[in-house]
């Protein structure tokens, strides 16, 4: 396919309440032959896969963890660009615009808005706001040569660490790594302050791994850093002034992190 620009890799496991919105983005770019989907699934039993083979995804079957489906996906991609979306995504049409207009730089970390109402989810993205082109954000976006040169994602990292870690990778190529004007959603409605912390103590699976690896290097210093992770990423480049403006959102991002950070002293190894 001669037009072909974008590949979009969506890693599933029992995602039939979110595929087909996340695959939708895509329709027109799909439609004119710039950009394909694959969907690798992980053994979904809810019908994600037939969901995702009826809206025209190429579908895989991989494990036993996310770092292995990603690596799938990009390897079978045919596109300059790989994006990598978890199923709960979606893309706005200027996005995804964007995404395919892209001509200079090699991989892109992309902001986050998540979706709902109430004073949690506003924090929330107060919070993510700050995290752009950060060690705390990951880069989604990537000329596919970026991938072939890494090797993509160390597959011995589960659910976290593992975006971090390629992170750390493709800077040390070289690569010019910036962050894209605009936005993806990221769809939480259903995410309560309980699971939150659920799935935050699961992440922390990978991390004494990935402290190991790369025990020393400044960035995972600042990742576990509870100076920078309260402080230093709020204040840095005159990010402050945002702080002052809203300092009910960033009490509630404050009870939060706390609340995170607890969850991670009692499950870390």
């Amino acid at each position: 396919m001669a037009g072909l620009r974008l590949s979009v890799v969506i890693t599933t496991r029992n995602e039939a309440a979110n595929i087909a919105a996340c695959i939708h983005s895509f329709d027109g770019a799909v439609a004119d032959g710039s950009a394909e989907v694959i969907v690798v699934d992980n053994a979904s039993d809810d019908g994600t896969k037939g969901i995702a083979i009826s809206l025209g995804a190429t579908v895989y079957d991989k494990g036993p963890e996310r770092s292995a489906q990603r690596n799938l996906g990009w390897r079978k991609a045919r596109g300059e660009w790989v994006v990598i979306l978890d199923a709960d995504m979606i893309l706005p049409p200027e996005t995804v615009a964007e995404m395919l207009a892209v001509e200079t730089g090699d991989a892109y970390w992309v902001p986050e808005v998540r979706t709902g109402s109430g004073i949690r989810v506003k924090a929330r993205n107060f919070e993510r706001s700050f995290y752009d082109g950060t060690c705390i954000d990951a880069l989604r976006l990537f000329r596919r040569s970026v991938l072939e040169a890494t090797g993509g994602y160390d597959e011995n990292l589960i659910a976290g660490p593992e975006d971090w870690e390629l992170d750390i990778r493709v800077l040390a190529t070289g690569a010019k790594c910036a962050v894209l004007k605009n936005h993806l959603i990221h769809n939480e409605r259903r995410l309560t302050f309980r699971r939150m912390l659920e799935k935050k103590a699961y992440y922390t699976k990978s991390f004494a791994a990935y402290r190991q690896k790369w025990r020393g290097h400044p960035a995972v210093k600042r990742q576990f850093s509870p100076f920078y992770r309260f402080i230093g990423v709020f204040v840095e480049n005159g990010k402050w002034r945002k702080v002052l403006r809203h300092p009910i959102l960033f009490a509630v991002t404050m009870f939060e992190r706390l609340a995170v950070g607890v969850v991670y002293l009692i499950n870390r190894r």
